[in-house]
């Protein structure tokens, strides 16, 4: 029983140290002996662009999203913007009816379809030769574009994501904290998986595709998901930029966190069993490594304290089962700070949000496991309406809630779209 219980807790220890420590170090090993590295040499490559949004009850923030984005530092007549309004119930279609600009087109959705089949819809509508997928809360610098469609002057590649980064507060919460440092990790493991042309998974608020590689999204998994792992299997370069950066409002509130964390989980553990046959090779122990063991992650934790608390009678097993009450403590002094809204230090933060994200993600594993799906939610609304101002390339960026205001047309015709009845 004693060795059973030595061989589990070992186990749950390794687990855990290959999936956060191991899997980056086996890729920065790999990229040693086999790099891609794309011809970004052509900065006069400028490909027609159509940017997709999926908006619901987007009033507090789509009027400075959509003039934010129709004043990126790229050609007007190549750049084109469309917004699917998916049944919104506040004055998100009163904004979008504001519009003048010839290059913005406005659909209407009259009954709820989802994200993903509203961006089916505008897909196609699109024109351009890239679709660049965004959110309606996401500030985006206005030369990203230009930096990241100059890798697609490479024919191999097939599609290039950004980083997504958290607006800093006057006061820095605990859940806020801890994904401002999630996501630098990603960061990292995305640096390193895109030495190989082999991004994973990409950030939904900011990734760019050609049209021609896109397919119908399915209404229950992750567009930012699904997506590359298509692209991936057709054996196309997936790259990562670390220069392309969306900033967004992170939520300061736990519940909200945790229910998208469990949501994101659930998506992936869906379109892992159903986009399996596309794994094979490189991608899938990427997506092993990367996403099926962290997703169970919270059971490697059990396995530790539970045979740590049976082998405690060893003086070493009894110093982890200490470091682990001191660490658990942590977790909880770490969620009444967060339940308080109150601001606390790394020493509660990081293991707040680690045990946090573990447990979701299991608890999104059992969901999908029970035939739970989400094929449409409401966004957290602290995520929303963000007025703190972000840094940009040239100028500041002040978040508010205006309405678009008209910009000079450029020469090309652009129809006039109108609202469209739900399919059957």
């Amino acid at each position: 029983m004693t060795r059973g219980f030595e061989f589990l807790f070992w186990l749950g220890l390794l687990w855990l140290s290959y999936v956060y420590v191991g899997y980056p170090a086996f890729l920065w090993f790999i990229g040693l002996f086999r790099s891609f590295r794309p011809n970004t040499g052509d900065s006069l490559y400028l490909p027609t662009v159509s940017v997709l949004i999926s908006a619901r009850n987007e009033q507090r923030d789509i009027g400075w999203k959509i003039a934010e984005t129709l004043a990126w530092n790229y050609p007007t007549d190549k750049l084109e913007l469309l917004v699917a309004s998916d049944a919104s119930e506040d004055d998100t279609d009163e904004i979008l009816k504001t519009v003048s600009d010839c290059r913005f087109r406005f659909l209407r959705l009259e009954e709820r379809v989802g994200k993903n089949e509203a961006l089916n819809r505008l897909s196609e509508l699109a024109c351009g030769e890239l679709l660049f997928f965004t959110d309606a809360n996401s500030h985006i610098e206005e030369s990203c574009l230009r930096r990241m469609v100059r890798y697609f002057a490479e024919p191999r590649v097939g599609c290039v994501t950004g980083s997504e980064h958290t607006i800093r507060g006057d006061e820095e919460f605990i859940v806020t904290a801890g994904t401002r440092a999630f996501l630098g990790y990603e960061s990292l493991v995305n640096s390193l998986e895109s030495r190989l042309g082999s991004v994973l998974v990409c950030d939904g608020s900011i990734f760019c595709i050609r049209k021609s590689l896109f397919s119908p999204l399915q209404p229950d998994l992750a567009n930012d998901f699904e997506l590359p792992l298509r692209i991936g299997a057709e054996g196309r370069a997936i790259l990562f930029d670390p220069t392309a950066i969306s900033h967004e409002k992170a939520t300061t509130d736990p519940h909200e966190e945790f229910r998208r964390k469990r949501r994101i989980c659930c998506q992936g553990m869906i379109g892992f069993w159903r986009l399996r046959r596309n794994l094979h090779g490189l991608r899938g122990w990427q997506l092993l490594s990367r996403k099926l063991l962290r997703w169970l992650g919270a059971i490697p934790l059990v396995l530790i304290l539970v045979s740590s608390v049976w082998l405690a009678s060893n003086r070493l097993y009894e110093l982890m089962l200490v470091f682990q009450f001191i660490f658990y403590g942590l977790v909880l002094l770490g969620w009444w700070l967060a339940a308080r809204r109150r601001e606390g230090s790394r020493a509660t933060t990081f293991p707040f949000y680690f045990v946090m994200v573990n447990i979701a993600a299991l608890t999104g594993v059992i969901d999908a496991v029970f035939g739970k799906r989400f094929s449409v939610w409401e966004s957290p609304q602290q995520s929303r309406g963000a007025r703190t101002k972000v840094a940009s390339d040239k100028h500041t960026v002040a978040e508010s809630t205006f309405a678009c205001q008209a910009l000079p047309a450029p020469g090309n015709h652009c129809a006039e779209l109108r609202p469209e009845k739900n399919r059957t």
